[in-house]
């Protein structure tokens, strides 16, 4: 089941998978509690949070028209390869489109990930860089308008 959760539902996903254990607090985004943010939750037959991601409407100053930016995409390891992930971004790209009315989604992506957003359609607009001490990323997005 997809929810609609709030950033703190979000945070012990994130510092597991994301940060490396780093303490929860240390995971919050600037943008995470904006009024134009929102924030989903993937939920597992047993009730349990599995998957995570957070919408922030931000511009890419690339791109024209209204833009959004993924972040904090996260599945727990246990939960890995069960199409929850798919499910939670379609559904979060439904939302923008639909009742957001954005032009695009955009994100900073991890080299591990590049083959499941390419899957989901996103291309890529960027040449790969190295964030120290995490590894290669490279910036993809998804138009929504022709």
């Amino acid at each position: 089941m997809i929810r609609f959760i709030k950033t703190a539902d979000t945070l012990p996903i994130r510092s597991s998978v994301l940060q490396n254990g780093k303490e929860e607090q240390l995971c919050i985004n600037p943008e995470d509690d904006k009024a134009d943010s929102f924030h989903l939750g993937y939920y597992d037959e047993s009730g349990k949070l599995s998957a995570v991601l957070t919408i922030h409407q931000t511009n890419h100053p690339k791109l024209p028209h209204t833009g959004y930016r993924l972040r904090g995409m996260a599945t727990i390891p246990e939960e890995r390869r069960k199409g929850y992930a798919k499910e939670l971004l379609n559904a979060a790209i439904e939302h923008l489109k639909t009742q957001l009315h954005a032009d695009y989604l955009w994100m900073i992506a991890r080299e591990v990930a590049y083959p499941f957003y390419e899957e989901m359609g996103f291309e890529y607009f960027s040449d790969e860089y190295e964030i120290p001490g995490i590894g290669k990323h490279t910036e993809m997005y998804m138009p929504f308008y022709s």
